[in-house]
């Protein structure tokens, strides 16, 4: 290790992780209800085109960690990215709120292209930033640390962008036409995620290099994945905390819109917020608390079973949420809290179990491929985001679903559905699938230990 880590740099990773964060809420929770409402197109459509262009680009994923291991710059491996991508990842986030004047089936090929198009630029800015968190210090407390950080700067972004995204769309209404509104809201937002980018690329380091006289081997990498077991767990137990969040934030403005009768709960100045803002708000703020508490709890738990009861947790009281009732909003919010605090604690710490994930290769095999054990993070966001995305908008239109009428009381009942147990049964999974993950912090240990005595022999 070349230089001490310091709090700046901590600082700095974690603007990266706010800027992906910020447009990560706004097509988790907002693009579907755009889709539906504005740009025009049924859910079922929608929910199709999540599902084909994210498989696609889901396989961009390993490809990009492939990319990553090859590219030598002055600047490192991952970091030249963040400095390439960060305009075009503004750009393509304008563009896919873009409403143009076309018929039905213009628009939905112009929704393909600007979707696809804005994933894979997701792909290539974040895959890199997601790797950068193995190379920046080979001490495990520091992953952790930089892991932590990471996810409250996350969950900072997702506060601000939930905060002030509808009340932006809502002001830029009362002087421009609707379409426009969201044009520009995606505007300011861009901006903002450019200048966090710029920032984790200028803030950051690279230490830890490849063993020395290691030689490119794209087979040799690939057969070294395969026989990873945790990288596999890892991958599955992201896959399905991904699905109960996407299906959760899906559905919440859906749920809140058309079941809650969503109205203004809170003005302030110029600005009003609905009580579907103050839940979101809310939800990423427990998120954040569960994020500052993660460290401290697996350090007494554990990362694995620290990971497995906050999962079992959310799934427990995912399932309570179907019997709150419309006027029981201190229940509703109450559940968000507590379900959203366990949340908070579990992604930490895949973040830094993928790290050990990649020293683990190293170590059993004696190459390291940093890139390709990471792009299992951002694959695993794709694969639940895709999987979770699809489910909602389906389940919208099995239950009847349509755009600005009043929703059946079959249809209610499945946004409810939507809210409890399809999300409960996908943390249940997490949780079930974490139950298989060896590496313990002990094991851990002694791995970083003979790691360490590796390379110090180098």
């Amino acid at each position: 290790m070349t230089d001490k880590v310091t709090l700046k740099e901590k600082i700095g990773y974690g603007f990266g992780d706010a800027a992906s964060s910020m447009f990560w809420k706004i097509f988790s929770i907002f693009l579907p209800i755009f889709y539906t409402d504005v740009f025009g197109i049924s859910a079922a459509a929608v929910g199709t085109m999540l599902l084909v262009t994210r498989i696609w680009d889901t396989a961009n994923d390993p490809l990009m960690g492939i990319l990553c291991d090859r590219t030598n710059t002055k600047w490192g491996k991952f970091r030249p990215y963040l400095l390439w991508m960060a305009v075009p990842f503004g750009v393509a986030g304008l563009l896919m709120f873009t409403t143009p004047d076309f018929g039905l089936t213009g628009k939905l090929i112009y929704a393909y292209l600007t979707y696809t198009l804005m994933m894979m630029v997701y792909t290539a800015i974040n895959v890199p930033y997601a790797s950068l968190l193995g190379v920046m210090s080979p001490v495990s407390d520091d992953r952790t640390s930089f892991a932590s950080y990471r996810m409250a700067f996350a969950f900072a972004g997702s506060i601000l962008v939930v905060l002030i995204y509808q009340p932006l769309v809502d002001g830029f209404k009362t002087v421009f036409a609707e379409t426009t509104a969201y044009q520009l809201t995606m505007l300011v937002v861009g901006s903002i995620v450019i200048g966090m980018f710029l920032l984790t690329f200028s803030w950051t380091r690279e230490r830890i290099l490849p063993p020395k006289g290691q030689k490119n081997n794209l087979k040799e990498d690939l057969k070294n994945l395969a026989g990873n077991i945790p990288w596999f767990i890892l991958l599955g137990a992201g896959v399905a905390t991904l699905v109960f969040n996407s299906v959760r934030d899906g559905v919440t403005l859906y749920y809140f819109k058309y079941f809650i009768s969503d109205d203004v709960a809170l003005s302030w100045t110029n600005a009003t917020f609905t009580f579907s803002t103050l839940y979101l708000f809310l939800g990423q703020s427990t998120n954040m608390i569960g994020v500052i508490m993660a460290k401290s709890v697996s350090s007494l738990l554990g990362k694995r079973r620290t990971f497995m009861y906050a999962m079992f947790g959310a799934a427990i009281l995912s399932a309570c949420f179907f019997f709150a009732g419309k006027n029981q909003l201190w229940l509703i919010y109450t559940l968000q809290a507590l379900i959203s605090f366990c949340a908070g604690i579990v992604f930490p710490l895949l973040w830094s179990m993928y790290a050990d994930a990649a020293d683990y290769s190293e170590w059993k095999t004696g190459r390291r491929a940093t890139g390709l054990v990471f792009s299992a993070s951002s694959m695993s966001q794709k694969l639940g985001w895709t999987i979770g995305g699809s489910i909602t908008l389906w389940l919208l239109a099995l239950y009847g679903f349509e755009a600005n009428v009043e929703q059946s009381s079959e249809t209610l009942r499945g946004i409810k559905y939507m809210m409890s147990f399809v999300p409960g049964a996908a943390a249940l999974l997490s949780g079930l699938v974490m139950m298989l993950y060896q590496l313990n912090d002990k094991k851990m240990q002694a791995i970083n230990l003979e790691l360490e005595q590796r390379r110090a022999a180098e």
